[in-house]
């Protein structure tokens, strides 16, 4: 059973972006599956350089379409995609260094609060911007 199951909830009514919303959730469930496995601490590396890696790819763009269009909120949209990127870095860093415990939680943790906090908050906010400006 997934640890987060995509809903119409979290749609942003863009297309590209849903679609790169859902790979994020798949990578929490990718995680939590390994964990249920007992596969945590193995997997976690590679989700985490994976997160890294789509997060700031996917946020560059969803960031370069909202300023092509003008969108007032880029600022503080922008601030959250720095604090959640420099959360996963670093989390990304004590796994390196060899820090065990309750790390894998801590993703999932972090990820699934920040994509439902994130989607359903933030970049809701845009959904009616983006639409009006024929991006669905």
């Amino acid at each position: 059973m997934p640890l987060m199951e995509w809903s119409d909830q979290l749609s942003v009514g863009v297309g590209q972006f849903d679609r790169e919303h859902r790979v994020m959730v798949d990578m929490i469930n990718e995680l939590f599956d390994a964990v249920q496995a007992g596969r945590g601490r193995e997997a976690l590396g590679l989700v985490l350089d994976h997160l890294l890696d789509y997060t700031k790819t996917h946020m560059i763009k969803e960031e370069q379409i909202l300023e092509k269009h003008g969108y007032p909120d880029l600022a503080a949209h922008r601030l959250e995609h720095k604090a959640v990127g420099r959360q996963i870095l670093e989390i990304r860093q004590r796994y390196e260094a060899g820090a065990t415990g309750p790390m894998c939680m801590e993703v999932l943790t972090l990820m699934r609060k920040w994509l439902i906090e994130h989607i359903q908050g933030t970049d809701k906010q845009y959904q009616s911007f983006l639409n009006a400006r024929g991006l669905h």
